[in-house]
């Protein structure tokens, strides 16, 4: 008996002279005669096939032929037996969807033809040498909800079945779940074709969809029927690189970040094309799209974004989280609120009035009040397109009603924050930007004709006075005692040019830090510095914590500029580059040189889920000209083009490895043996994550090895080979001559990247994503702009208001009103799981448990993953461990595997999916 989930057998003869009989897996009824036998046979036979359609489209004529014996006394009859085949396919209907031709394919549905199946062979055939013929089928609606069903008569020589050719005869698409093969009445015979994907209509695209069997095969063990499929499905997905792309197109291809801005619309919104040498980025997916008249090089912003139609929300996850939320439903929101703020002072009248927010709240209109009860009421879904509905679906969360009153507010939960500016840099929001002091004296390495003079101000005197422990700035830095945040160089250059904007400054930052017996972080001193102009020299200043109130104020100012700088480097670089933008292209890659029948593309589909989705809402909303993060976060306009200064300058696939990361910052020293050794011993973000990427390591280990039994195998792959020269050459494009991109010659080397890629669509993308609202949600934590210069920079009537109201001078400086409150909204939206959410350890593919060894290894796997939930519940209460419990402290638990819908500042997903 062949396992329900291993491919469809049908067993051919192996004595011409004997009647065939199909494998127990496909029972038959005897035909009561040869001349029967054929007779049935033929009245299976299918037309040709038309535009699309693979081989002939009908069974092969059955042979009913005499074999002569030599002595001419008796004969044998040869028949080919048909066995009686049910595929059952379960479809998922998309919610609410009405559209003109519903009641011509409800007819459809009543006559029968709704889905074409065909099956094909695994086997070719041995008289011909070719791909044997496919049998077709018809599938109809059945009694059950949302079942079609197609009878099929398969020869019983046909061989394994290996892929299922689908037709869709609606004018709308379908979402096919699975298709179930069954021999006669036997469910031990079953076999399930895993699908979850759109099918489109017939009368969009005439091709049919492909869906192959559970078993994973490399490329040169491809079973000779479905070989050329194979080939064709990667064509397919390939495209030829011309036309724009539509709604339910599945092609796969590159282009640049030329959709950002529409110059057409507003002259203002011309943003730079990123991509290429002048702007080195990754590629993103191509949409065909035309180009404006007044930029060329820039695509037209018109309608929804591409997306390729397998990579889109499930309608889950639409109704949680789309463009609609983030574009109507803000902008419905913040000008609504706008009048209410204008009546009110800008900023923030006093710290209780920020602690408002979260008490009290800001009264709502009363249209946008009923409409958040409403959707609060009904678990937040809003029915509605309209403006008011849209506000209420949006941030249910948000809107709260006054305890024995009808009116309403838009009031914010408390956020877990604490006010430790050192402890967050190991155990906040953004853990991965501390680095190890390797240098001193610190030195620029900005060109000083341009910026001015290179050296800190951060002197060796300086710092020894505010360390607290008898120790030089030599003896420190050799006992890796020393480390620093570094916004220096990054930001210098893009100084004068954010000032253009109102309301708005910036300095480039430095931050030095000393770690003491206890193990935390002390901060020893910040920089603040202004590169030169052709008016001004060049302006620098260091601040310490002072003795006196005048420093103490200015130290609290000062360290507001450098969160602002960490919050703006946090969200462009450390979460949207290295995670978002820089996974893209290996997605792009996988879908076009990696068959779904690769095991490597099994590995990593679910690390894909929904991102190609999210990056493009977020091109269309939040990264966009004027779009979110330029209105609320200091580099404006700027935003992107840092971003791909970042790239250019510190990107490297080899340091996206946790390890190496670790290392390369100083943070980890490797030891002979290869172990790993913390500089810092309790640095949550790291302690967690290692437990993370080894589990994740064992997991691709434990799978690459069960598929490739050896280094050559692994150089072989034609299919691997192709899919990372691709990540390299195109995706890449800008890096593709780096010497740091490792090879995929060998097992280590493939699972290093693997492991690589797994690590940053899960924990790394957890660890700076879902802690956004914890950590910034009170935004004087982590401020997204700041809209003063130090008043030391200023004339002497600026720091007559700071000595005179010291408070007043920081809250100008913070955020607006309407600035924290659009990014409040934004950052609960962003921090949010959907209800189908799928994390690590938690969910099996099936062709993971299709083959008992790799669904062994998963399962030890997730076992490993509850494990580490344990662990760091255990860790986060140790009070050994300063830097994530302690009276007042936010444990850390954003690399904690699993959570609950929602904002709770846990779970890692598999993949980036918000």
């Amino acid at each position: 008996m062949i396992h329900p989930n291993q491919p469809l057998a049908l067993s051919a003869a192996k004595n011409a002279s004997t009647v065939v009989v199909g494998s127990p897996l496909l029972a038959a009824s005897p035909a009561s005669s040869p001349a029967a036998a054929c007779c049935s046979s033929q009245l299976q036979q299918r037309r040709a096939a038309g535009p699309g359609r693979r081989g002939a489209g009908r069974l092969a004529a059955p042979r009913c032929s005499t074999i002569e014996q030599a002595a001419g006394v008796s004969s044998a009859v040869t028949v080919d037996r048909t066995l009686t085949v049910t595929a059952t396919v379960t479809v998922q209907p998309p919610i609410g969807v009405v559209y003109a031709a519903r009641g011509i394919d409800d007819l459809t549905d009543l006559i029968g033809k709704t889905l074409l199946l065909e099956l094909v062979s695994s086997e070719l055939d041995p008289r011909t040498g070719k791909e044997k013929e496919t049998v077709s089928a018809f599938a109809h609606r059945t009694m059950k909800q949302d079942t079609y069903e197609a009878e099929f008569a398969v020869p019983a020589t046909f061989g394994p079945v290996g892929a299922v050719l689908v037709e869709n005869e609606h004018h709308r698409e379908m979402f096919v779940k699975e298709i179930r093969l069954v021999t006669g009445a036997d469910d031990s015979s079953a076999v399930t074709f895993d699908c979850n994907s759109w099918v489109h209509s017939k009368f969009d695209n005439p091709d049919r969809r492909i869906f192959f069997t559970v078993k994973s095969y490399l490329p040169a063990q491809t079973p000779k029927g479905i070989e050329a499929l194979r080939k064709k499905e990667l064509e397919t997905l390939r495209g030829d690189g011309t036309g724009e792309r539509k709604f339910f197109d599945r092609v796969y291809d590159y282009d640049v970040y030329n959709d950002l801005g529409d110059p057409d619309f507003k002259i203002e919104h011309l943003r730079p094309v990123l991509g290429g040498d002048e702007h080195p980025y990754p590629r993103r997916c191509r949409t065909g799209r035309p180009h404006t008249e007044i930029d060329p090089r820039t695509e037209k912003r018109r309608g929804p974004v591409y997306v390729p139609r397998d990579e889109q929300f499930s309608d889950v996850k639409g109704m949680t989280f789309s463009a609609t939320t983030l574009r109507s439903g803000l902008h419905a929101m913040l000008p609504a609120l706008e009048p209410l703020l204008a009546n009110q002072e800008l900023r923030f009248p006093h710290f209780p009035a920020i602690d408002g927010l979260y008490s009290v709240g800001i009264p709502l209109p009363a249209q946008l009040a009923a409409a958040g009860a409403a959707a609060a009421a009904a678990g937040g879904a809003a029915a509605s397109s309209s403006s008011t509905n849209i506000v209420g679906g949006v941030i249910p969360r948000l809107v709260r009603m006054i305890e024995d009153t009808t009116d309403h507010v838009l009031r914010f939960d408390v956020p877990e924050i604490d006010e430790e500016f050192a402890r967050q840099v190991l155990a906040g929001v953004n853990p991965i930007c501390i680095q190890l002091l390797t240098e001193f004296p610190i030195v620029s390495k900005l060109d000083p004709e341009v910026y001015g003079p290179p050296e800190s101000a951060l002197t060796k005197e300086l710092l020894e006075s505010q360390i607290v422990e008898s120790v030089t700035v030599e003896e420190a830095m050799a006992q890796r005692r020393l480390f620093i945040l570094d916004y220096h160089d990054v930001f210098l250059p893009y100084v004068h040019r954010v000032r253009e904007r109102p309301e708005t400054t910036l300095y480039g930052s430095r931050t030095v830090f000393f770690l003491t017996g206890a193990g935390t972080l002390s901060p020893l001193a910040i920089e603040l510095a202004r590169p030169q102009s052709p008016t001004r020299p060049q302006w620098r200043r260091a601040f310490v914590h002072g003795p006196d109130a005048t420093a103490s104020w200015l130290w609290k100012l000062a360290k507001a500029h450098v969160l602002s700088h960490d919050t703006g480097y946090h969200q462009l670089v450390s979460h949207w580059l290295r995670t978002h933008c820089c996974v893209e292209p290996y997605i792009i890659a996988a879908n076009r040189q990696l068959s779904r029948m690769h095991p490597v593309h099994r590995l990593l589909h679910p690390h894909f889920r929904y991102t190609m989705e999210i990056n493009a809402l977020a091109r269309e909303s939040l990264i966009n000209a004027d779009g979110i993060i330029e209105e609320s976060f200091w580099p404006g306009r700027y935003a992107m083009e840092l971003s791909s200064v970042a790239y250019a300058a510190t990107w490297r696939f080899d340091a996206e490895a946790l390890p190496e990361d670790l290392v390369r910052r100083g943070l980890a020293v490797r030891q002979e043996d290869g172990e790993l050794e913390l500089t810092i011993k309790d640095y949550p973000y790291a302690n967690d994550g290692l437990l993370v990427w080894n589990s994740i390591k064992q997991w691709a280990s434990d799978y690459i090895d069960f598929y490739y039994k050896s280094d050559e195998e692994v150089a072989c792959d034609e299919e691997v080979r192709a899919w990372w020269e691709e990540v390299r050459t195109k995706g890449h494009a800008d890096k593709k001559d780096e010497p740091w991109w490792p090879a995929v010659d060998t097992r280590d080397g493939l699972i290093g990247v693997l492991t690589t890629i797994m690590w940053v669509t899960s924990g790394h993308h957890a660890a700076v994503n879902f802690g956004q609202y914890h950590y910034g949600g009170y935004f004087p934590n982590r401020p997204t702009v700041m809209r003063k210069n130090m008043p030391v920079e200023e004339n002497e009537e600026e720091m007559k208001k700071f000595m005179e109201m010291p408070e007043h001078v920081l809250l100008d400086t913070m955020p607006s009103k309407m600035q924290a409150i659009t990014i409040m909204a934004t950052l609960d939206i962003l921090s949010s799981h959907s209800p189908d959410e799928e994390y690590m350890g938690e969910h099996a593919e099936p062709a993971w448990l299709a083959e008992p060894r790799v669904k062994a290894a998963f399962e030890r796997f997730a076992g490993r993953m509850k494990e580490i939930e344990g662990i760091v519940d255990e860790r986060n209460n140790d009070p050994e461990l300063r830097n994530r419990c302690g009276a007042g402290i936010v444990p850390y638990e954003l690399l904690k595997p699993f959570s609950t819908p929602g904002v709770t500042g846990r779970g890692i997903p598999n993949s980036i999916s918000i």
